[in-house]
């Protein structure tokens, strides 16, 4: 509901601010006062595109201000949540226009850009303007209409939930089929390198193991040459090394009780004795291990020479990457001989999803069908209440070959506005005033099923006068006690309904022109629309009759 309009610098306007009421609001005056660039500078913060020309002034700054509030609306909520805005009960939309041209938007001081601004108005606001192109005319608007008249939200809601599993499964199943297909393509070649690597056998650094291997064999012989040589130095020749640093230990052990530091250099001498002695053993150990082995050698280099063209046929550089590209190429293997059974359990999912809700969107159908000529019937009769009696609306439901996000319906609202018989789409034929009415008719039906916006009519009496402008007044007024209303007017029958009615007039300011808007008080009220039935100077008749029209208002 929008509760203040703040507009500065635009047009003829200077400043003003208008509190609306929250039921129905009536905007009256000359024509020519500014009631349209009431409805021009509204358009701004709805997103509308921005022209310097509208600068009252060039040297300031335009701006558009609007204060609404949220009153819980479910998808206002989840665009503050989808655009990252804090969520708060007043929302205010602000629109300014610079000098320079530059255009800027806001929601509650934050900065948006003029797509967000009119996904936001367009849940706030409901602008129906002669020669707009009006959501009466779009499929999802008169899928809502119908839905609503058949109070079938919850089976909406519950087919859709099925819908959208069944849209997911399908596009896993396809992704799996695509990964069959790809799988298919490259199982044989998969299948023969993994054979390959299997066949091999390598294990972990096996490679880097052999290699050091066949270094130690090809130096096997110089190896045992040097340990021979250390062995027999230190345990077999003619003066052993063991031996004689035994020998030298007993000879200065004889000694000891003479010296201090003896002692000591004699244990240091016997450690170093039984060191060198069990490094002889160790010498010995290691060269009865070490044997030249022709036949190895060439088994090692046999190995070596496989796994260093696997090396470089698949591009890595040890052993271990080469047995984690053979696991890979194993789970490649698996995961095809799993697919299969993958694509069947979920094809049978599909099949079981799309039937559902092939089940659910023939009840949606049904139910659609069900509303057809009642509504069909409830609005041609209100056609002819707001004037237009030869006009007739025509429900035509299709069914679709696919099923669609709301069912399996293709929906169009055909009009015939002269009783020719024949029908085309709304927005092909019907008149800026017809769609008016028309969605008032519309939308008086639903107002309590479908969470509207605010509603400004702006001009939807165009045309009709006496008890069809009547008629239209009690079914805003009946329409105002659900939503916010907001209409435009030239008719003292819809003036006289009104909760809160506003004057547009001309004032003049030094040498300028400039419009303003007053509330009207009970007795301008009926002055107002006696001007409205008599003139300028209406008649005591017209004042009877003006205050009969906001006598009838009060006691509705």
């Amino acid at each position: 509901m929008i509760q203040k309009l703040h507009i500065q610098n635009y047009a003829i306007i200077d400043a003003l601010s208008i509190d609306f009421s929250g039921r129905m609001n009536v905007i009256t005056g000359e024509t020519g006062a500014g009631k349209s660039i009431l409805m021009g500078a509204l358009s701004l913060i709805l997103g509308d595109r921005a022209d310097t020309a509208v600068l009252l002034e060039k040297d300031k700054k335009c701006f558009v201000e609007g204060v609404f509030t949220l009153a819980g609306k479910k998808e206002v909520v989840s665009f503050f949540s989808e655009n990252d805005l804090d969520v708060e009960e007043e929302i205010v939309i602000r629109r300014e226009i610079a000098p320079s041209g530059k255009s800027r938007a806001f929601v509650n001081d934050t900065p948006v850009n003029l797509e967000q601004l009119r996904k936001l108005s367009s849940e706030l606001v409901d602008l129906h303007r002669q020669f707009d192109t009006l959501e009466l005319g779009e499929s999802d608007f008169q899928r809502e209409v119908l839905d609503a008249l058949a109070g079938q939200q919850a089976a909406l809601e519950k087919y859709r939930t099925v819908y959208r599993a069944w849209q997911t499964a399908g596009r896993e199943l396809t992704k799996l089929q695509e990964q069959k297909a790809q799988f298919n393509k490259e199982v044989d070649y998969n299948k023969f390198l993994f054979d390959e690597l299997n066949d091999a056998g390598f294990k972990e650094n096996e490679l880097e193991d052999l290699d050091q291997e066949l270094k130690l064999l090809s130096n096997a012989e110089g190896i045992k040459t040097a340990l021979s040589k250390v062995y027999y130095e230190l345990r077999e020749g003619e003066q052993p090394m063991v031996q004689q640093l035994k020998s030298l230990q007993h000879s200065l052990q004889s000694f000891s009780a003479f010296h201090p530091e003896l002692p000591l250099l004699s244990e240091r001498m016997q450690s170093v004795q039984i060191e060198l002695q069990d490094i002889a053993g160790e010498v010995e150990r290691i060269n009865d291990h070490i044997n030249y082995d022709p036949r190895r050698i060439e088994e090692i280099n046999g190995r070596l020479s496989m796994g260093y063209k696997l090396l470089k046929k698949h591009g890595v550089q040890t052993t271990v990457e080469l047995v984690a590209l053979r696991d890979q190429l194993e789970g490649k293997l698996r995961a095809s001989l799993n697919v299969d059974e993958q694509i069947a359990a979920l094809d049978k999912e599909v099949t079981g999803l799309q039937s559902e809700a092939k089940k659910l969107a023939g009840v949606l159908s049904k139910n659609r069908q069900a509303q057809t000529a009642p509504m069909e019937e409830q609005v041609n009769k209100l056609l002819r209440q707001v004037g237009m009696p030869n006009a007739r609306l025509k429900v035509q439901l299709q069914p679709t070959v696919e099923l669609q996000p709301t069912g399996m319906d293709a929906i169009e609202f055909l009009f015939d506005a002269n009783k020719s018989n024949r029908f085309e789409p709304i927005r092909k034929v019907a008149s800026g005033g017809e769609l008016s009415r028309l969605m008032l008719c519309i939308k008086s039906l639903v107002a309590e099923s479908i969470d509207l916006p605010t509603l400004i009519f702006d001009e939807i009496d165009t045309g009709i006068s006496g008890e069809a402008a009547r008629q239209v007044g009690l079914i805003l007024k009946n329409l105002s006690r659900k939503r916010q209303v907001i209409c435009i007017t030239h008719q003292p029958q819809i003036a006289g309904k009104a909760d809160a009615h506003y004057f547009v007039f001309k004032d003049v300011k030094g040498k300028h022109v400039k419009t303003s808007v007053r509330l009207l008080t009970q007795d301008e009220r009926i002055t107002a629309i006696a001007q409205m039935l008599g003139g300028e100077k209406p008649t005591a008749a017209a004042l009877e009759n003006a205050r009969e029209m906001v006598g009838a208002d009060a006691r509705d």
